[in-house]
């Protein structure tokens, strides 16, 4: 390596560092970018990447899986007769764009990284969208849920006056205006993310032919007004639906224990509480899963300014492929442990085979 190479790297690594000073966590940009080799293919990169890959794929496959198995359900009219069908139909279909916008960004990241002569307005164009796209459709799962944690809880308290139709009446406008909610609050990083390109004039020695190699990393900056709003931002996309999950499942609990206490008196509260943490025991357990796999992104979102990534590579690597996992799960969440959602999943997926019979 000529020294003037050396130099141009110094300074590519020293930019970099000092862009991601002013943002904030972890983007697959940064936990990939030691590990891509540039001018090589796939097949000669490093191991690491080659894992990266694979896992990647995987990860597709299985939320493809996952989504297909959901709208199969939910498309059924039986299950949009309340707004909480529309919601999972909704989330069913972001769950897809979810895990096929990753796939895009990590391969995006990859092929971009290895062939430098890749266009700098395909580059800009990757930089500034992708990962902020990846995280609205990625918050977007969260507070669908939610909203099907809010609808369940009004279903108890209103009991037989619950109105279906004011249900599904509310739930198609939630559905409309969410993505332009959370949209909005990640304006700042369409502005904010910037494509840097460093330039190193070096010559072949067999031609003696002068070529332009190209570092390129994609950043964000903000200033410290910024920042502090985009920490409160994340962390609210985080942890709200989470905490709105989890508060809906108690007060759906206590509601139907309080209306049976009512009805039952032979039987005490406290045994009524019993019968309902079983009866809906799934309601407590889905927010501590979504939880337990939101801390490792809450983590990566926490980390001190400079870390280098190359030393935890598969650390932080595994960290951001978890966070994705939630998306992957509506199927198992929601229609596995439903004996109605189960049926009309059952029942859909027989006509699909009989309409479409696998040839011999």
């Amino acid at each position: 390596m000529t020294q003037k190479r050396r130099i141009t790297l110094f300074v590519c690594k020293l930019f970099v560092e000092i862009g991601y000073v002013k943002s904030i966590g972890l983007t697959l940009d940064d936990i990939l970018r030691d590990e891509l080799r540039m001018n090589l293919t796939l097949k000669d990169q490093s191991i690491s990447i080659k894992i990266s890959a694979a896992l990647t794929t995987i990860m597709f496959v299985g939320g493809l899986v996952n989504s297909i198995f959901s709208l199969i359900t939910f498309q059924n009219k039986q299950c949009q007769q309340v707004g909480c069908g529309l919601y999972l139909l909704a989330s069913s279909i972001t769950s897809f764009l979810s895990i096929s916008m990753f796939i895009i960004k990590f391969w995006f990241v990859v092929l971009t990284q290895i062939n430098i002569s890749t266009s700098l307005f395909v580059l800009r164009g990757g930089c500034a969208s992708l990962e902020v796209i990846l995280k609205i459709f990625l918050y977007l799962d969260g507070w669908l849920n939610a909203c099907i944690a809010i609808e369940r809880v009004v279903n108890v308290m209103k009991g037989a006056h619950f109105n279906k139709r004011k249900s599904r009446y509310y739930a198609k406008r939630v559905i409309l205006i969410l993505p332009f909610c959370i949209t909005g609050t990640f304006a700042h990083e369409f502005i904010n993310r910037r494509l840097l390109v460093y330039p190193s004039n070096t010559n072949i020695d067999e031609t003696n032919v002068g070529i332009t190699e190209r570092y390129i990393s994609c950043v964000t900056r903000y200033t410290s007004t910024v920042q502090n709003y985009n920490t409160a931002i994340l962390f609210l996309h985080l942890l709200a639906p989470f905490l709105i999950n989890l508060c809906s499942a108690l007060l759906v609990i206590f509601g139907a224990a309080r209306q049976r206490s009512t009805a039952r008196t032979n039987q005490s509260f406290k045994g009524h509480i019993q019968e309902q943490l079983k009866e809906h025991k799934q309601l407590i357990i889905s927010p501590m899963v979504l939880l337990a796999l939101s801390i490792p992104r809450v983590v990566i979102l926490l980390l001190p300014d400079g870390v280098k990534v190359s030393e935890n590579l598969w650390l932080y690597l595994s960290a951001y492929l978890i966070s994705f996992i939630p998306s992957m799960l509506i199927f198992i969440i929601f229609v596995i442990p439903s004996e109605f959602y189960m049926k009309i999943f059952k029942q859909a997926f027989t006509r699909v085979r009989v309409h479409n019979p696998i040839r011999q």
